[in-house]
This record gives structure tokens, sequence and C-alpha cells, in this order.
């Protein structure tokens, strides 16, 4: 078996740190883990679009899979709702996915870039209205799930941030929204990944999915600690500022 070298150590490191402070948000948020995670891998270390995203779902097929059996274990999943986002989502994520993967990599960073810089900004509003509504059953469902699966395969993120926080817009249940949300991401992160491999294959998940894995799977209890004593909406509203500027000096670079 050979040894690892040091440049193998160094070329896995960006991806670990990233994979560590996506996890890190998205555990004290419930959110956001693919939006940070695709937004450094394109916008700094240079991921093309397609890889990024790939390697970004894979990841989550491993996060969102625990996430899903704590909250059904601690039933916080409302399985009607569940039934209503999964279906539309994984027939958007699909799409998705072709619709990136039949792209040329320099064609597809101005859009992916435009994406991500409107959810930064979405983010933002979400941290200002928080907590500013009352519980009520969601109306509209279907097509939430079916942009918000579209989006977070040719964005590498954005399931989280779009589809829950349209819920909680709309008044559904904090509780009830995290865990249906996180329970459905694991089905559409694991079709997506698996529609990746047979779009553009496994040379698709490099080091760069192990780095994140890695990372993740490391800071997820520290996730818990955060969630406990930063509160969710000054949090939010960091996580919308450095998405926002990055993204949107990407695209900058990306257009000139």
């Amino acid at each position: 078996m050979p040894e690892l070298s040091v440049d193998h150590l160094q070329a896995i490191l960006p991806f670990l740190a990233i994979g560590f402070f996506a996890q890190l948000v998205d555990g004290a948020l419930g959110m956001a883990f693919g939006v940070i995670t695709n937004t450094l891998l394109v916008s700094v270390l240079g991921v093309p679009p397609a890889r990024a995203s790939a390697s970004v779902h894979l990841v989550e097929t491993f996060t969102t899979a625990a996430s899903a059996i704590s909250h059904i274990f601690h039933r916080n999943v409302n399985w009607r709702l569940f039934f209503r986002l999964v279906i539309p989502g994984t027939i958007g994520g699909v799409a998705g996915v072709h619709w990136l993967s039949n792209l040329d990599a320099k064609a597809a960073r101005p859009f992916v870039m435009t994406y991500l810089a409107l959810i930064g900004v979405y983010l933002l509003w979400r941290a200002w209205k928080m907590n500013h509504h009352a519980h009520k059953p969601a109306k509209v469902v279907e097509p939430l799930g079916l942009v918000g699966g579209f989006l977070d395969a040719a964005g590498g993120g954005g399931w989280g941030p779009v589809v829950t926080s349209n819920l909680l817009v709309q008044g559904v249940e904090p509780r009830q929204t995290i865990g249906t949300v996180n329970t459905a991401e694991f089905v559409l992160t694991t079709v997506i990944s698996a529609t990746f491999i047979y779009t553009i294959g496994l040379q698709a998940f490099t080091i760069a999915a192990v780095g994140l894995i890695i990372g993740g799977l490391f800071a997820a209890p520290f996730g818990a600690v955060l969630a406990k004593r930063i509160p969710a909406r000054r949090l939010l509203f960091l996580v919308g500022t450095v998405l926002t500027i990055t993204s949107a000096f990407s695209l900058y670079k990306a257009l000139i």
C-alpha cells in the first residue's frame, strides 16, 4: 500500500477545512452546508461547478442520513409534508444535474455564482425577518420542492436555505420544518449523487469529497455547541454576508 505523502496531505487540507467550517455552520443553523461548500469550492479553489456539486452531494448523502435518522427518532418529521416535498424535489434535482452536466464549466460559472449570490441575499433577508410570523400550515409546497431540488443540484447547495426558509415564512412549525426538510434532503442528495455518477462518471468524486467528509464528520459535534451559544439570527446574518460577498466577487471575475 502506498504511503500518504506530504503532497497528498496538503491537497486534502483545504477540502477538510471547508467541510469542517460548513458543517459547523450547518450544525448550528440546520442549513447552508451545500451553499457554503459549493461557494468556497468554486470561488476559492476553482473546482468546476459540476464536479463541485457532485462532491457536495456525495458528502451530504452521509451527513443527511445521520440527520434524518435523528429527526425520525425524535418524531420531528411531518410525513405528509415529506412526500409533498421529496417527489417534486427529486424531479427538480435530476433536471438540475442534467442542466449543469451538459454545460461547459466556464459557461456554467456565471449562472451558478449568480444563484449563490442571490441565496446569500436571501439569507440576509431571512436573518432580518426571523421570528416574525405565526405558525400555520404551508400552502405552497410542491413548486417549492421542484425549484429547491433544481437549484440544489445546479448550484451544489440551497435545498435547506430555500425550502426551509420558505416554509418558515409560510408559518410552518420550526421543529417539523427542519426535521421534514432534512429527512427529504437525504433522499434528494442520494438521487442527485446517483445521477451525477450516471452522467459524468465516478471521476467527479475525487480527493475533494474525501476531505469534505472527514472535515464534516469531525465538526458535527461542535455544531450542536454553537447552536446553544450563538443566536441563529446572528449566525444566519453572518453566513448571508459571507456568501453574498464571495459569490458577487466571483461573478464579477467570471464576467470580466
